[in-house]
């Protein structure tokens, strides 16, 4: 069971722009992506959880300024590396409105990954 959260408006996140957001615990990188289409995934890089909302979009592709890992934000696949996925959150549009559905199942909402050759501590 989840609830709908209201985040954002789509005249605060143009086309092309992405933005963080935190409901309760979860922080949430939401993206307007070319074409109107709105993605929300989790809003610290897998890799060494830095802001990905400090990143830089580039079409549907974000760029963590962290350690450059690239994430296609159509999918939440990995670009470079490909071995990781962010998590992403479901999305609907209310009007204008951007609300975003956090899972209510106790489990963290965030993805892990590592490097090759890296060490994961958790």
């Amino acid at each position: 069971m989840s609830d709908w959260t209201g985040v954002a408006t789509l005249d605060e996140l143009w086309e092309g722009d992405i933005a963080e957001v935190t409901v309760g615990s979860d922080v949430i990188l939401l993206a307007h992506l070319p074409g109107s289409e709105v993605r929300a995934y989790q809003g610290v890089c897998p890799h060494a959880e830095y802001p990905l909302a400090s990143g830089e979009l580039d079409g549907a592709v974000l760029t963590c300024a962290g350690h450059l890992w690239e994430f296609d934000l159509s999918t939440g696949k990995g670009v470079n590396p490909s071995n990781c996925q962010l998590y992403e959150y479901p999305v609907r549009l209310s009007g204008d409105r951007v609300c975003v559905s956090i899972p209510e199942d106790g489990k963290p909402h965030y993805n892990r990954c590592r490097a090759q050759g890296e060490g994961l501590s958790t």
